[in-house]
């Protein structure tokens, strides 16, 4: 049992590793935010399909968990789109930082979604996430719209993780997340639709939106495949052997990750000032201890129950 704990935790490191290259691949893509993440969700829910198609995995629904998944599915497509912009208009390290406010917009939101009181510290943290935030901007104001996208990115994650916390419990991961992006891509879709007949001769579908280079197509489809769809396949295999404290504490490594990828690959372009790192890094710690003091309130609590139990 130790040796398949060590397997699947040093799994999920890869995991998250792939989740901070998908920042890469979105500086490497040439085309445009809205484009690439047509192309991603429709790629990404075709190889989940094989994959539950293989698994034969039931894909009947009722209409209520339908309209739920294409809530969702428009949420994470916004995501994704201004995650995309965030990194085209400034770059990988300044849009990974502020995803990192993700967690601090999760605790404004779950109070709300789950109707509980908002604990002390949550408050404590939002305060220096920020104080983060504000050397970030201080030091980094060329970057202003980058910052600005990256953080509706941020929250739309949030809300996002919110809505899935809620349907996770009750249904198959790979369910939802194929009807999910099956949605996103579906309104993006008519979106683009209504580009090409309304719009100008530039938008829509156009004949250069499906004229991507070589190097495009092969980003892309690794994107759709090994950051998309294999790392949501592999992060939901891994928790069965992973506690949920493990698993988050890991995750809020992709940002460290997926910045020293940048700054390895695309060298000076992504190096930013000492105040920068500052700034990250009393976020992504605020991030770390909310994680700990929330998971040690949680064992403290279910000891007690245990006890009373006996």
């Amino acid at each position: 049992m130790p040796n398949v704990k060590l397997q699947n935790y040093l799994h999920l490191h890869f995991i998250v590793f792939v989740w901070g290259f998908t920042a890469i691949l979105g500086e490497l893509i040439s085309i445009e935010a809205l484009p690439l993440v047509w192309y991603r969700m429709l790629l990404a829910s075709g190889f989940i399909y094989l994959y539950i198609r293989f698994k034969k995995i039931a894909l009947h629904i009722s209409r209520k968990l339908f309209f739920t998944l294409f809530f969702a599915g428009i949420v994470i497509a916004l995501h994704w789109i201004t995650f995309f912009a965030a990194i085209k208009v400034s770059n990988v390290s300044i849009t990974l930082a502020m995803l990192s406010t993700g967690a601090f917009f999760t605790s404004i939101l779950e109070p709300i979604f789950y109707k509980r009181k908002v604990i002390w510290y949550e408050v404590l943290f939002g305060l220096l996430v920020i104080l983060g935030l504000y050397i970030i901007f201080q030091v980094e104001g060329d970057y202003f719209l980058g910052i600005l996208y990256a953080l509706c990115s941020a929250f739309l994650s949030s809300v996002f993780s919110v809505i899935n916390g809620k349907v996770a419990q009750q249904y198959n991961p790979s369910m939802i997340s194929f009807y999910e992006l099956l949605s996103g891509v579906g309104v993006i879709t008519l979106y683009l639709l209504f580009l090409t007949f309304f719009g100008s001769q530039t938008e829509g579908f156009t004949v250069s939106f499906f004229q991507l280079s070589v190097s495009d197509w092969t980003y892309m489809l690794i994107l759709a495949s090994v950051c998309t769809a294999y790392a949501f396949i592999g992060s939901v295999q891994v928790m069965k052997y992973l506690s949920p404290y493990t698993v988050m504490l890991t995750i809020n490594l992709e940002p460290v990750y997926g910045i020293m990828l940048a700054v390895v690959i695309f060298g000076e372009s992504e190096k930013m000032s000492p105040q920068f790192y500052y700034g990250a890094l009393i976020i992504l710690s605020t991030v770390i201890l909310n994680g700990i003091l929330k998971n040690a309130k949680k064992r403290k609590s279910t000891s007690t129950l245990g006890n009373i139990t006996k």
